[in-house]
């Protein structure tokens, strides 16, 4: 029998513009508790991001996401943010912000592999 865990998930949106409130979705975070996983997967499709604001510096975005990484890694180099247990960097990443790189409200699921639902999520919500 396959051992399934729960499991919480965002998904990661570029929003260009809030006011405008369009977004691309861009990543994934997956935070499972019980098997101590946390981690994010991402893709920047330049193309569909300057489709929706030309002047938007794709390599910033990039650079956000692999900051949104480094925390779910618990990179010293990301500062206070990747510190802490899981669940609090967790809570870091799932906060709501006015930037242009925004989380989706958590979704939940279970699981037999955490590592398998990220990519999957991934390729369901980012493409």
């Amino acid at each position: 029998m396959t051992v399934r865990h729960p499991y919480q998930y965002v998904v990661l949106r570029c929003v260009p513009r809030v006011e405008r409130e369009e977004f691309v979705n861009v990543g994934v975070v997956v935070y499972c508790q019980e098997e101590k996983f946390l981690a994010a997967a991402w893709s920047c499709d330049t193309a569909r991001l300057q489709a929706l604001a030309p002047t938007l510096d794709v390599g910033r975005v990039c650079d956000a996401l692999a900051y949104v990484e480094g925390i779910c890694e618990g990179d010293p180099a990301v500062g206070a943010a990747g510190r802490g247990d899981l669940g609090t960097r967790f809570g870091f990443v799932k906060a709501p912000r006015s930037t242009v790189l925004q989380p989706s409200p958590v979704h939940g699921g279970v699981t037999a592999d955490p590592k398998r639902e990220l990519e999957h999520l991934l390729q369901r919500f980012v493409g």
